[in-house]
């Protein structure tokens, strides 16, 4: 007979993990060091020293889609664990 998991337990561990498999995608598809990740999330756009009005963004359109696209990527593999638990209490 196959034992079920603590439902509880294993969605808590699934969810504790998330922020980490996220930090971990986007360091390795933008080419990051963990503190380099840590950095870029505390810094905001700038005013540029060079020309009047112009803002120099704490980060660049590309690195900008490619984090939304891994946070689509990490949501929709906990989706799936809520899909997984839906089909078996049915």
């Amino acid at each position: 007979m196959h034992k079920q998991p603590n439902i509880l337990l294993h969605i808590h561990t699934i969810l504790s993990g998330l922020p980490v498999l996220f930090r971990e995608k986007v360091c390795e598809e933008c080419n990051w060091s963990t503190p380099t990740f840590y950095r870029k999330m505390r810094e905001k756009d700038r005013p540029s020293t060079s020309e009047a009005g112009k803002m120099i963004p704490a980060l660049s359109n590309a690195e900008k889609q490619k984090i939304l696209a891994i946070m689509e990527e990490v949501y929709t593999s906990g989706e799936a664990v809520l899909e997984k638990y839906r089909k078996a209490s049915e």
